[in-house]
C-alpha cells in the first residue's frame, strides 16, 4: 500500500487579510506533491485547530503579516495539545522579527519562514521533518 501523502493546511489567523503569500505557498505545496487545505483569511485559532483535526493534517502552516503572531501562533499549538492533537506540527511565516523567533520556538512552533525564504527550502524542510501521521 503506498504511503499517504503529507497533508498540509495553510491558515491565516486573526485579522490579517493579506493572503497572496499564503496562496503562493498552498500552490507550491500542491505542486510539491502534498495534499493541501487552505482555510482562507480571518480564522480564529479555534477554527484552525478544528479544521486541522477534521482534515487529519500532518502540518499546519500559519501565515501572519499583522504582528499578532506572538499571540496567535502559540495559541494554535496550545489548542492542538488540549485537543490531544499535539502530534500535528505547526510552522509559521510572515513578517516575524528575528527577536520573536525564540519565544515562538519555545511555544512549540517547529520552523519559521520569513519573506524571501526560497520556496524550495520550505518544501525541503517539510520533506525532511514531517512524516504522514498514522
Amino acid at each position: 500500500m503506498p504511503e499517504r501523502k503529507i497533508r498540509v493546511m495553510v491558515a491565516k489567523p486573526g485579522l490579517d487579510g493579506h493572503d497572496r503569500g499564503a496562496r503562493v505557498l498552498a500552490r507550491c505545496f500542491r505542486d510539491a506533491g502534498f495534499e493541501v487545505i487552505y482555510t482562507g483569511c480571518h480564522q480564529t485559532p479555534e477554527q484552525i485547530v478544528a479544521a486541522a483535526i477534521q482534515e487529519d493534517v500532518d502540518l499546519v502552516g500559519l501565515s501572519c503579516l499583522s504582528g499578532a503572531h506572538r499571540k496567535l501562533f502559540p495559541r494554535v499549538v496550545e489548542l492542538l495539545r488540549e485537543k490531544d492533537a499535539g502530534d500535528i506540527n505547526v510552522i509559521g511565516g510572515g513578517i516575524i522579527p528575528e527577536q520573536d523567533f525564540a519565544a515562538l520556538y519555545d511555544a512549540g512552533i517547529k520552523a519559521i519562514f520569513t519573506p524571501g525564504a526560497p520556496l524550495d527550502s520550505i518544501v525541503e524542510w517539510i520533506n525532511t521533518n514531517i512524516k504522514p501521521r498514522a
